[in-house]
């Protein structure tokens, strides 16, 4: 096994690295209650698989495609490639509390990777497909990753390469490791995901309260802030997942979109699945053919999707020649799903559509499965937990929140707080200052109205964030990109509304005086060129002479949206 320029394979024990004290914990007397109540049971993801593996044993576990290869694992051997993969990584140097950058596609080796870190006590730190250098860098410096794991190249791109160079930039990170499809890209001197198999090791159970893996946010400023997630509090949303979503040990969920998301993870994701003893499909891609073809020959009963792609499939199922018959439910979530597109979904692909307005920091509602229809067209559903504490406040200040409840009904900024809510963000004590109240209630950013069932309307974001298809962009990351050009001034992102993407994203760029303009395909190949998801490259890019502003001097975009409306630019 090769390591990245020569760097030890040691633990690493670089206080620079550390990640400090355990913020993530909740209070003692919190902890006690929700131990009380059967919420967190003392179990970790490893133990879990073990007993899993013991009960369903033959039955088949994850189906997907490894390059062009069709794999088929059962439970016993998922947990076999779990021990085997953990024991490899140990002998790689990957100790309990390292962080490893994990980006994964949907490939069947998804679960066996993640499970094995689980078991060293390691954190995956789950980066999507989609992101690039900008990205891996910013993950792998904030954590103290001491590896890199993806794939050698997907749709095009070739992931080893970038994960080579983000390994030689970044210190803490020793060893790119890397899944071989036989896409016939370089791998350089990184470790074959594939060499790593060894005979099992007898590893100690990690801490159920600890930390299990970090999620991403969807970042209202900047790059995402990443979410600690436990062993205990994450297994308690997959079980209430998995029941109030009907899994059951017949039922096979279908992962469309990239499973590292925590939509397509736990809700109910590939982790619920696995819970009701269910099977696991991976779908190489979120398209309407691919993924039709995979509900056909696999007889998928269920699978989440994002409204724009609810729409495509909804709109495909009418022309195509493949059996639906076995699909139940379709889980629409990632962005509201307004309720045109919510009423033809069900009829179009003929199942029962189940909404979902979730987020990786906690908090997760679903409409229930015996819903009167009138709840599940209109709401975004109810919360999984009796013990969610949900608040809808002012949101007038939202910098300075009087957190003063509205009446009920009305349109508030949500607050919330329980068994399965973070507490704080990792390594960010200033940005937690402002995301949580001093009594532990997460600041979501949500506008929302609650009625009297409990269900919640989404309705819009406190926050400057744009939801462009269920990928979350802060418009300051952007604009960062676009204020790098030497021809750039100032830059303004905001979110329009979009038939298909919900929102889309609209550059406004003043130029630098004097000098030629930038033009729109310029600026966005520049944005592009800079190493950031493409799902972050502005969509439309206008150049204008100068920005409306607030009373105080502020750039108004509020008036920027009117301007776009009504054509003023």
């Amino acid at each position: 096994m090769t390591s990245v320029a020569g760097r030890s394979t040691g633990p690493s024990d670089d206080p620079a690295t550390d990640p400090g004290p355990d913020h993530t914990r909740w209070p003692a007397d919190e902890a006690a209650r929700h131990r009380a109540a059967g919420h967190w049971r003392g179990q970790t993801f490893g133990t879990l698989l073990t007993l899993l593996a013991d009960a369903h044993r033959g039955r088949t576990a994850v189906v997907g495609r490894t390059g062009g290869r069709t794999q088929r694992w059962s439970f016993t051997e998922l947990d076999d490639r779990a021990h085997r993969l953990a024991a490899g990584l140990h002998g790689l140097g990957v100790r309990a509390g390292d962080r490893v950058v994990l980006q994964l596609p949907n490939v069947p080796e998804f679960l066996p990777v993640v499970f094995a870190l689980f078991r060293l006590g390691a954190w995956p730190v789950f980066a999507l497909p989609a992101h690039r250098g900008s990205e891996l860098r910013h993950f792998a410096e904030r954590t103290g990753a001491v590896a890199i794991l993806t794939v050698d190249a997907h749709e095009r791109f070739d992931h080893a390469a970038l994960a080579a160079a983000v390994a030689g930039d970044v210190a803490s990170v020793r060893n790119a490791i890397v899944l071989d499809t036989g896409a016939g890209v370089d791998l350089g001197g990184a470790v074959g995901l594939a060499d790593l198999y060894a005979d099992p090791l007898d590893l100690p159970d990690p801490d159920p309260e600890g930390v299990a893996f970090l999620q991403l946010s969807g970042g209202s400023t900047g790059l995402p802030k990443l979410i600690p997630r436990t062993h205990d509090d994450y297994l308690y949303s997959v079980r209430e997942s998995a029941r109030i979503c009907g899994l059951r040990r017949d039922s096979v969920y279908l992962a469309a979109l990239p499973a590292a998301h925590n939509f397509p993870l736990s809700s109910p994701g590939v982790l619920g699945a696995l819970h009701a003893g269910a099977t696991s499909v991976f779908s190489p891609g979120p398209d309407a053919d691919t993924a039709f073809a995979l509900v056909e020959s696999e007889r998928v009963t269920i699978t989440g999707l994002v409204p724009p792609l609810a729409a495509a499939w909804a709109q495909a199922a009418g022309r195509t020649a493949r059996d639906l018959s076995s699909l139940e439910v379709v889980l629409v979530g990632g962005a509201k799903c307004g309720r045109e597109l919510a009423a033809r979904i069900g009829p179009a692909l003929d199942c029962r559509l189940q909404q979902v307005f979730g987020m990786a920091e906690g908090l997760v509602n679903y409409t229930r499965l015996d819903d009167p229809d009138e709840l599940v067209l209109t709401t975004q559903g109810r919360p999984i937990s009796p013990d969610d504490e949900v608040r809808v406040v002012d949101p007038d200040d939202p910098l300075a929140p009087s957190d003063a409840e509205v009446a009920p009904g009305a349109e508030g900024a949500l607050l919330t707080r329980g068994p399965y809510t973070i507490r704080g963000y990792y390594r960010a004590a200033e940005h937690n200052a402002t995301a949580f109240t001093p009594d532990g209630f997460y600041r979501t950013g949500d506008l929302v109205r609650r009625g009297p069932t409990g269900h919640i309307e989404v309705v819009g974001r406190v926050k400057e964030q744009v939801n462009r298809g269920g990928e979350k962009v802060a418009p300051e990351e952007v604009e960062d990109h676009l204020m790098a050009h030497p021809g750039v001034l100032d830059a303004a992102v905001i979110g329009v509304e979009d038939e298909f993407l919900g929102e889309r994203t609209c550059a406004y760029v003043v130029p630098v005086p004097g000098d030629e303009p930038p033009t729109g395909p310029v600026l966005r190949r520049f944005v592009r060129e800079r190493g950031v998801a493409a799902f972050k490259v502005p969509d439309v890019v206008r150049v204008v002479e100068a920005f409306p502003v607030t009373g105080v001097g502020k750039t108004s975009r509020r008036e920027l949206r009117r301007a776009l409306r009504s054509g003023e630019h």
